[in-house]
């Protein structure tokens, strides 16, 4: 069965090798900071403008039921984890927070543990620290939790797949 679409919102200079290893996992579709998936791609469209920046994240979105958003060091702090998190919202996309600070990066480090962005606290919305093993739960979770249908059944509010959540 394939896995959930899953957009993830992150801070792209900081921890786009933690993203990286997060968007591997075999039950997750991932659409990874609106296709951004290289630095240089990233860079033309910031100098393109703001209009173009939401062009591309709200592209991003489209035919996601999930928004995980990955909580590094600095992930509150930016506008456009904010923005993605405010469409998501808006779209009824599941939302939760994965904390990514203690997954290396590509030079082997670990950041520091960054605060919680205020709409995923002041929401109630999940957050979960890095388990590679729980990963495809907690989105599954999330994604029932928004009024998505079970992936294994197909139903709204499926029992037994909440309960085994």
């Amino acid at each position: 069965m394939a896995g959930r679409r899953v957009f993830f919102s992150f801070h792209y200079e900081a921890d786009i090798w933690r993203a990286s290893n997060v968007r591997n996992q075999g039950a997750i579709d991932a659409a990874a900071r609106a296709g951004f998936t290289d630095a240089s791609l990233w860079e033309k469209i910031k100098r393109q403008g703001d209009a173009e920046i939401k062009r591309h994240i709200l592209a991003g979105l489209q035919g996601t039921s999930v928004t995980a958003v990955l909580i590094g060091a600095e992930t509150s702090k930016r506008p456009w984890v904010d923005y993605e998190i405010r469409e998501s919202i808006k779209r009824g996309n599941g939302l939760l927070g994965i904390r990514v600070h203690g997954i290396h990066d590509q030079a082997g480090r670990r950041s520091a543990k960054g605060k919680v962005p205020p709409a995923i606290s002041q929401g109630g919305y999940s957050v979960h620290e890095w388990n590679r093993n729980q990963v495809e739960r907690w989105i599954e979770r999330a994604a029932i939790g928004a009024g998505k249908p079970c992936r294994v059944h197909g139903q709204l509010n499926c029992l037994p797949c909440i309960w085994s959540l």
